[in-house]
């Protein structure tokens, strides 16, 4: 498992939408677009209901998340990172990381979910594996 990278870490911290791939029961790419945050080392994303990335990580957990960054690279391209990892499903404490998350999405005085006792819906925690993408986090020139 790598490190993640400071510069890595302060984008997955950013407010950015990160995209979420998973895999359908056919083998296809499913995606959608996430909050997230850092636990220690993990990436975290919390979903209410029992949707088709939850059900997709709790069969295989093979994800890939990607963020794009505010900078250029030396070649003028927008930077981006990509981050291969493993995924696990923890039930419960969604709602509490949607409130965590939406202070850094929406802003400190957001209530989110904007509902009363909402459900406790799941937690996706993913392990990186492998760093990519197009910035300071490749520790390559660009």
């Amino acid at each position: 498992m790598p490190n993640l990278p400071p510069d890595a870490r302060v984008l997955l911290e950013s407010g950015r939408l990160a995209h979420m791939v998973t895999i359908n029961p056919d083998g296809s790419p499913q995606v959608t677009c996430v909050w997230v945050g850092l636990d220690r080392d993990e990436i975290v994303s919390g979903h209410l209901p029992r949707n088709q990335k939850v059900k997709n990580v709790e069969r295989d957990p093979r994800v890939v998340i990607s963020l794009e960054g505010a900078d250029d690279t030396e070649l003028g391209l927008r930077e981006y990172l990509v981050v291969r990892g493993l995924a696990v499903v923890q039930q419960g404490g969604a709602p509490e990381l949607l409130q965590r998350l939406a202070r850094v999405y929406l802003g400190a005085d957001v209530k989110f979910p904007p509902m009363d006792d909402p459900p406790p819906g799941y937690v996706i925690r993913t392990t990186p594996e492998r760093i990519g993408g197009a910035g300071p986090w490749t520790g390559q020139a660009v």
